[in-house]
């Protein structure tokens, strides 16, 4: 999900993935889904709305240095990535957090807070788009995420709109459980092996230019959703 930092996201030309486009009677750009049995969603910036830049706020206001002024800067620290692939626990990593923002009185509630302020919220047209997706296709979720924002994010989900989060898809990876994350190229094999996808019939969904090169080498069919775009239009 969530830490997905583009920190050498190098936009290039969405043609190059032109054999996965298409268009309808409007000219409209729509995912070439001819031969596709699965398709396979991350979260961040594809399904979830996000905003880093609320987590470094918030985490300023918590004694974050307020020369810390983009994610590279505020997201260096190990412990994000420690935490993104289930190598710490959430009290670990909010013991951490704590000398990062040099503030030892922060409770975690405070803390938890400021790290879940990036969350946005997932848009009832994409729930529809899924929901109509799996009547068709078998659809997947894979994300980069971690322990503390999905254990807020699918009770909140549900009470949003009124169904489990997970329901909408056959498998679920988060980055925490399977203990590996995108772009490694071992992430993909373990999503396909507990999958068990054929890659050729498979579409991989993703913002980050790296993520979708890594899924290429994985064998994956990819799509890669760059800013502009919403995903609930592409289908």
């Amino acid at each position: 999900m969530v830490l997905n930092l583009p920190l050498f996201n190098v936009k290039i030309n969405p043609v190059s993935y032109k054999s996965l486009y298409s268009s309808d009677k409007s000219n409209k750009m729509k995912i070439d889904l001819t031969n596709i049995k699965n398709i396979i969603f991350d979260l961040g910036h594809v399904l979830l709305n996000l905003d880093f830049d609320a987590s470094i706020k918030a985490f300023q206001e918590l004694g974050l240095q307020q020369d810390v002024l983009n994610r590279q800067q505020a997201y260096a620290d190990p412990v994000f990535y420690n935490l993104e692939v289930g190598k710490i626990t959430p009290e670990e990593f909010r013991i951490r957090a704590r000398k990062i923002i040099n503030n030892p009185s922060a409770t975690d509630k405070q803390i938890d807070d400021a790290w879940y302020a990036m969350i946005l919220d997932i848009p009832p047209n994409r729930v529809n788009v899924l929901q109509e997706l799996g009547k068709k296709y078998h659809v997947y979720l894979y994300s980069n995420t971690n322990k503390i924002h999905i254990e807020r994010l699918l009770p909140e989900f549900k009470t949003q709109h009124g169904i489990d989060f997970e329901s909408l898809f056959k498998k679920v990876f988060y980055s925490y459980k399977i203990h590996d994350r995108k772009p490694e190229l071992s992430s993909y094999e373990k999503v396909i092996t507990q999958s068990g996808v054929n890659p050729e019939e498979t579409i991989f969904i993703d913002d980050l230019e790296k993520n979708i090169v890594a899924a290429e080498k994985a064998g994956l069919k990819t799509f890669w959703l760059t800013e502009e775009m919403e995903m609930a239009e592409l289908f």
